[in-house]
This record gives C-alpha cells, sequence and structure tokens, in this order.
C-alpha cells in the first residue's frame, strides 16, 4: 500500500510511539510570535528550563499588534525579544524589519520541502504549500517543541482535492479555497492532512499556494499540502543554491515528497473548477458562502487588503490594477497592509502604493492586527468589512462587526462599489 506524503514526513520524522496512533516528530522549525510564544517563555522560566532544543532552528517574529498599542501588548513584545536575544536566536524579526509571520517566514526561505514545522498559530498550515508538514499548536506543545525540538501528533488521516480545470480570468486562490470549504463544511478536514492537487495546483505560483494552505484549517484540517515541484525550487533557489548543482536536481529530489498513486485517502474530491465564480462569505463561518454576484448590492464601511491570505506582492498587483484611477466610494474607508517589509518595499518601486493612496486607502506597516481585531483596523458595533482575510467569526475584526472575505479584486471593486460587486477582471 502507498503512501502520503504525510505518511512520509511522519516516517522521516519519527522519534517514538508511545501509545497507539501518537507519534512524537522531531521539528525542523519551530515558529514563534508574541502573542502566544511568551505564555510558554514565562512558564519555561518559572519552572528553571529557560533554554531552547536549537536557537537557529526556531524563528521569532513581532507581528500581530506591531507597534505596540498599549502597554500589555509591549510588554508581550518585550519578553519575545528579551527571550531571542537571551536564547541567541538571530532569526528575530523586531519593529521595523518584521512582517506578518506566513508570509516572512516563507520569504525568509525558511521551509522546505518534507520539513515539519509547528507554531502557536492556527495558519500555520500555510508552509505546507511548500509540501511540508506545518501544523499550529496550543501552547504546550509549543513550549516543549522550544524546549526540546518535538511535538506529538495523531496518525496523518489525508483528505485529497484534485483540481481540474482553467481557471476564469478574475476567480483566484481565494475564490477557489472558498468554494471548497463551502462544499466539506468547516469541520469537513477535522484532524486530516488536506491535499491539493491538480491542474489547477500545477498552474499556481507559491503565493496561490499559500492563500490555498493558508484557508486549510477553516475546513478543521490540521495541514494544507501542495506537491513541491519546479515552481517550489524557483521560489527557494536562492536559498537552496549551494545544496544543488542545478534547479533540475533539486525538483528531481523534491519529488520524494508527493504522495504514492496507490496511497489511501480518508475521502478524495475532484473538481472541475472551469466555471467557478468568484465568491465571498456571508455569515460568520468560513463555509458560508454565495457568489459575489449573489451578495451583489451588500453595503460596505470598511475595505481591508492584507493579511497572511492575501497582502502578498501578487495580491497587491490584482487590487492595484482595479483600484488605478478610481477613488474610494464615498463613507467607504480603505486600509490596505503589505504582508512584509519587502512587499512594502516592491510595492512602492511599482507605483502600487501611490495608487492606493491615490484612491484614498490608508497603508500601514505589516501587521497582523485588523485581522483579529485588535489594531489597524477595528470595526464599530454593526459595520461590515469586505476583507481579503481568513475569518469571518462573530467579532473577529471588532464587537458586533461583519466580515465578508473575498478576494483582493472582489475587494478592490467593492471599494469603488461602496457594495459587494465583481471585479472587471472577472469575464
Amino acid at each position: 500500500m502507498g503512501k502520503t506524503i504525510a505518511q512520509k514526513i511522519f516516517e522521516k520524522h519519527l522519534v517514538d510511539s508511545p501509545f497507539p496512533n501518537t507519534y512524537v516528530l522531531k521539528l525542523d522549525r519551530v515558529f514563534c510570535h508574541e502573542i502566544t510564544t511568551p505564555i510558554a517563555i514565562n512558564d519555561l522560566v518559572d519552572r528553571g528550563m529557560d533554554k531552547v532544543f536549537d536557537s537557529t532552528k526556531i524563528k521569532a517574529v513581532i507581528d500581530h499588534v506591531t507597534p505596540a498599542k498599549d502597554s500589555k501588548t509591549a510588554e508581550q513584545g518585550k519578553i519575545l525579544r528579551d527571550w531571542a536575544n537571551r536564547q541567541g536566536i538571530k532569526d528575530f524579526f523586531d519593529i521595523g524589519c518584521n512582517g506578518v509571520c506566513h508570509a516572512i517566514f516563507p520569504e525568509k526561505g525558511f521551509v522546505r520541502p518534507g520539513y515539519t514545522v509547528i507554531m502557536g498559530d492556527s495558519h500555520t498550515c500555510t508552509h505546507g504549500a511548500f509540501g511540508a508538514f506545518a501544523a499550529g499548536v496550543g501552547t504546550t506543545d509549543l513550549e516543549v517543541g522550544i524546549l526540546k525540538g518535538v511535538c506529538s501528533f495523531r496518525e496523518p488521516k489525508s483528505i485529497k482535492f484534485v483540481l481540474n480545470g482553467t481557471l476564469k480570468p478574475g476567480v483566484y486562490a481565494k475564490d477557489v479555497i472558498l468554494f471548497l470549504i463551502s462544499k466539506i463544511g468547516v469541520n469537513g478536514a477535522t484532524n486530516c492532512v488536506v491535499e491539493f492537487t491538480g491542474s489547477v495546483i500545477d498552474n499556481f505560483g507559491m503565493e496561490e499556494r499559500m492563500t490555498l494552505c493558508n484557508m486549510a484549517v477553516e475546513a478543521g484540517g490540521t495541514s494544507g499540502i501542495c506537491y513541491p515541484d519546479e515552481k517550489t525550487v524557483e521560489y527557494l533557489w536562492e536559498f537552496i543554491k549551494d545544496e544543488y548543482k542545478t534547479k533540475e536536481e533539486a525538483a528531481a529530489d523534491y519529488r520524494q515528497w508527493r504522495s504514492d498513486d496507490d496511497a489511501v485517502y480518508e475521502k478524495v474530491y475532484t473538481y472541475d473548477l472551469s466555471n467557478l465564480e468568484p465568491v465571498c462569505t456571508f455569515g460568520y463561518k468560513p463555509d458560508q458562502v454565495k457568489t459575489v454576484s449573489e451578495m451583489k448590492g451588500t453595503k460596505v464601511n470598511q475595505i481591508y487588503i492584507g493579511s497572511c491570505t492575501n497582502g502578498r506582492i501578487s495580491d497587491l498587483r490584482i487590487a492595484a490594477e482595479v483600484l488605478k484611477g478610481h477613488k474610494l466610494a464615498e463613507g467607504v474607508r480603505g486600509i490596505v497592509s503589505p504582508a512584509t517589509p519587502d512587499i512594502y518595499k516592491q510595492a512602492l518601486k511599482e507605483g502600487i502604493i501611490e495608487i492606493f493612496m491615490d484612491a484614498g486607502f490608508c497603508v500601514t506597516n505589516p501587521t497582523c492586527g485588523a485581522c483579529l481585531g485588535m489594531s489597524n483596523g477595528v470595526l464599530a458595533n454593526g459595520e461590515v468589512c469586505a476583507s481579503t482575510t481568513n475569518r469571518n467569526f462573530n467579532g473577529r475584526m471588532g464587537k458586533g462587526g461583519m466580515v465578508h472575505l473575498m478576494s483582493p479584486a472582489t475587494a478592490a471593486a467593492t471599494a469603488i462599489s461602496g457594495t459587494i460587486t465583481n471585479s472587471p477582471l472577472f469575464k
């Protein structure tokens, strides 16, 4: 019987199996940010175990509230900062060089095919786009990971999406993942690794694959995974060029991180996406999805473009293409947050920031703040936001606020209209 990519990764990293269907894995990376990690740090200090398993494999960033908005968030940042200095963690991204964790860590080449990655953040599944097993964990698992470099998981059951066809112009990875979640529900992938395969995935670039894997958790998935290929090698080449003689050699090596043809899955879903239309959410769960045409005319108060889902340069380019020469609708405010400093700089070079500002957008530093209702774009009671983020839970971006999740193209078109509408890029 063949093996899935997750089973292959588990097999390579297995340290122990103390109980049936329980696997202790060696970790290649432990990612940290200032919201969940300080709790683990303080507990380790209290236990007299203030040390790390390997400072070169731990990467840390202040990204959720940056710069700090009050004394409490300043203290959280200080705990992480002092710990990183104390432990000699060189890959620590402080104010000024920091970005959204699931954008800046891939950008720095920290994730490779076949890796095991954990972080105290549910959207850690993003990094599965590189053919890695990447999972969000709780404080206890994070603490053990920091101290010992291991983490325990259940047997990796997998589901597979086979996505065929050619997407229409103006339909993007965000539309695809929202469509898939609507089909299987928010519990449809619970405790499973979600594989994304098919011609649609083959045609996606790495940024689009990260958008897909980012939201696997919104269907209950432990991790999302795409098979590594030549596009993966191209994205990582600057970081791996000393490890391989040629890109072809790297691609050949990475092919080991693919599921076997006779691998067994819990479920396999096959869709032809040739007729998929742009979609958005309408309620308080990510599986509550309608076509944008069905939602047309829904009024909004705020537009938010950014996050670990859709704050990358390709996302900003698409939104700017729609916005160029237009203004925000009267009474609508717009916020854009490039996900990393490098993305911000590239957007400046290409004139994208100017397009956003000319349209009336507020351009903020890289931050997660608005996505979870902590800073830089919090909604008031009764307000509605068209957002490129990943969660639309009740109160997610502010108590009493409503969030409609959508692609950057749809968000930009909605900014101009003042109501939810399809972008002119959709044909």
